[in-house]
């Protein structure tokens, strides 16, 4: 096995591709998502608590509007899906950083009780979607009454 030796300038400039390569599967597409760049990927935060009565998601998409956020239930499956988009007046400004995310996203959740599908809400307030799943009324618990002799 032989040692390959490298110099100082060829060292900082690997550095610099590592890290500019990074940057760029980090940002999904290397850019600020400007006029001509594909679509980003990102992944809003989502959590999910269950009471006695219903099954609650709440979801962080500050910025976005009603319309631009999709939801589907489909059997046991809950899909989120939206995109959210960078403001056209901050398209020609010429950003130092961004990172905020901006473009397409999909979760999806698997319901593992019965849903009544018919009484499914959401509601979308100060950037928070939520969305509840009032369960079945077979799946709730229900008290049984001990009958003495």
């Amino acid at each position: 096995m032989s040692l390959i030796r490298q110099s100082a300038d060829e060292m900082q400039t690997l550095r610099e591709r590592m890290n500019r390569l990074l940057e760029e599967s980090r940002s999904g597409n290397g850019g600020a998502g400007g006029e001509g760049s594909s679509p980003r990927v990102w992944a809003p935060a989502v959590d999910v608590a269950e009471t006695e009565h219903e099954i609650i998601l709440h979801a962080e998409l500050p910025g976005m509007h009603k319309e631009d956020i999709d939801i589907q239930l489909t059997g046991d499956t809950l899909t989120l899906r939206g995109e959210r988009q960078l403001a056209n007046t901050q398209r020609g400004e010429n950003f130092h950083r961004v990172e905020r995310q901006y473009g397409v996203f999909q979760r999806t959740f698997q319901i593992e009780v019965p849903i009544d599908t018919a009484k499914v809400a959401a509601s979308y307030e100060e950037g928070v979607l939520t969305v509840r799943l009032p369960k079945q009324e077979e799946v709730k618990p229900r008290q049984i009454e001990i009958q003495v002799k």
